[in-house]
């Protein structure tokens, strides 16, 4: 069984005229991460590898998350910046079979779009920090095709005031 929690960057900062890519997290963004993270501690969910976009603002959700669940396998992939879903796909394919939950910390609209071709869920919007988890009945990352997984849950910052 291969379990993906695919995680949407926290909320950036627009206030600082930068570069979109060197673009931080906002106050909002710097208190959902922990808060999302913290969710994800309560469930007792531990990645083995934290795969990011190395965009500021995704690295940042990254590592704020990797510190909260004490997990130090975080590496970047350029890949996974201003992509298609497609490449999300091809991404994931080439993980190691050594991993098992894996956490993919991107952007929309590409994080919305994969989520929904490998779930079938009718997803609109993953907002920014929400976590959407697919697990999915394979022994191999290279298997995970269109449809091939499972939704277990979708969560995200302001989902207690839905």
């Amino acid at each position: 069984m291969k379990t993906i929690y695919f995680i949407r960057h926290a909320k950036s900062d627009w206030s600082v005229d930068c570069d979109d890519f060197d673009r931080a997290l906002n106050k909002r963004g710097e208190k959902d991460a922990p808060f999302m993270a913290e969710r994800l501690k309560k469930y007792g969910v531990k990645p083995d590898i934290i795969i990011t976009s190395p965009a500021k603002r995704a690295l940042k959700t990254a590592k704020i998350i990797a510190k909260k669940l004490k997990r130090d396998m975080l590496i970047t992939d350029a890949n996974l910046y201003l992509t298609s879903p497609q490449e999300y796909l091809r991404i994931i394919r080439e993980i190691d079979d050594k991993y098992n939950t894996i956490f993919i910390v991107g952007h929309n609209p590409s994080i919305t779009e994969i989520c929904k071709i490998l779930s079938g869920a009718q997803i609109d919007n993953i907002p920014t920090c929400g976590i959407f988890c697919i697990k999915f009945d394979a022994e191999s990352f290279s298997a995970i095709s269109i449809n091939s997984g499972k939704k277990l849950f979708f969560d995200f910052p302001k989902k207690e005031l839905i």
